[in-house]
């Protein structure tokens, strides 16, 4: 029983709205604009058929056009003017908790991933959604922690999945050892148990291995993960490993998790730059799941394989081929905010 009065709520719970920080020419996609615009566009789309979609945007004018030309007009649709760096969301936008059954919005420190990129705009994106009048009903924290939403998976009833190579990595937060990052974590989540995982990673990945590329939770204590069954490829023998430590893991009442494997798409490149092509990217929105493909052969099978564990729910293929040329995928470029937030 949680005794917290905080808490982290699990992706599939009732939403808002989904967050969308929209691609421009000061982004990393000058150079593939075109291609990638048409990704955010089915994202608006798709995404506006069951809730809500928030885009901010440093030129609302030329996104509405671009709205407008695709013939996405609908009144789910809010666009918000801020100045971004990039369009990673999921790392840099508000995380939710319920404090005594109401929503906060969390705003963690961004550094770019371990100061990898610049990040001066986007660390600022959630204090300007705040003061916004969509957001400014429901108070706001400035959390004194380097954390990415993408790094951390909730059940929404006390378990938190991660990754011990991005989490501890001293890129991040150097002045604390795991044991107090640990306890900022339980107290700020009201966690009962944080599992970190010490395997997994995908090549050209830029998140020092962020949990949501490799292994999520879901409903009645299962986990999707990814699994390469390629002796020969790179990944084999770390996503062995995970798999092990996987089957290790139990649910807080002790209970083991139901694992479910994801298929290994083939190997895509850029250039000689291996992309991180996962299907652990997945977003779950009211109604539907939206799962990246990327043109490959296993797309099916993970349509089917993560339809399987949300039954109730639409399963929406978006192609994502565009996205990990930038090194990451559908859930990474988005953000739900649960029921109670957007006023």
């Amino acid at each position: 029983m949680m005794t917290s009065s905080h808490r982290l709520p699990a992706e599939w719970e009732a939403q808002d709205a989904v967050l969308l920080a929209w691609p421009h020419h000061n982004s990393d996609w000058v150079d593939i604009l075109d291609e990638v615009l048409p990704v955010y566009l089915d994202l608006a789309r798709q995404i506006s058929r069951f809730e809500r979609v928030i885009i901010i945007t440093p030129e609302p004018e030329v996104v509405r056009a671009q709205l407008r030309d695709a013939g996405i007009v609908s009144d789910r649709i809010h666009l918000i003017n801020i100045l971004t760096n990039d369009t990673w969301i999921r790392d840099f936008g508000p995380i939710t908790v319920f404090t005594n059954g109401h929503p906060c919005l969390l705003d963690f420190g961004f550094n770019g991933w371990g100061l990898k990129f610049a990040a001066d705009m986007d660390n600022l994106v959630t204090r300007q959604l705040a003061r916004t009048p969509l957001f400014s009903a429901i108070p706001t924290e400035i959390i004194g922690l380097m954390l990415e939403g993408g790094s951390i998976e909730s059940d929404g009833k006390g378990t938190l999945l991660t990754t011990s190579n991005c989490l501890l990595n001293p890129n991040r937060n150097p002045h604390l050892t795991k044991g107090q990052l640990e306890t900022e974590l339980r107290t700020r989540f009201g966690l009962q148990q944080i599992l970190w995982l010490d395997h997994g990673w995908l090549a050209g990945d830029d998140t020092d291995a962020h949990i949501d590329t490799i292994a999520r939770l879901c409903p009645d204590d299962r986990i999707l993960y990814v699994r390469c069954d390629d002796p020969q490829d790179e990944h084999y023998d770390t996503f062995q490993r995970m798999e092990q430590q996987l089957r290790s893991f139990t649910t807080t009442t002790g209970t083991p998790f139901r694992l479910i494997p994801l298929p290994w798409p083939q190997a895509q490149y850029e250039g000689e730059q291996r992309l991180p092509a996962t299907y652990a990217n997945f977003l779950i929105i009211n109604g539907a799941v939206l799962v990246p493909c990327y043109q490959d052969a296993a797309d099916q099978k993970a349509l089917e394989t993560i339809g399987a564990c949300f039954p109730e729910r639409e399963i929406i293929g978006i192609d994502c081929r565009p996205l990990i040329k930038q090194h990451g995928s559908l859930h990474c470029v988005t953000m739900q905010l649960p029921t109670g937030v957007v006023s």
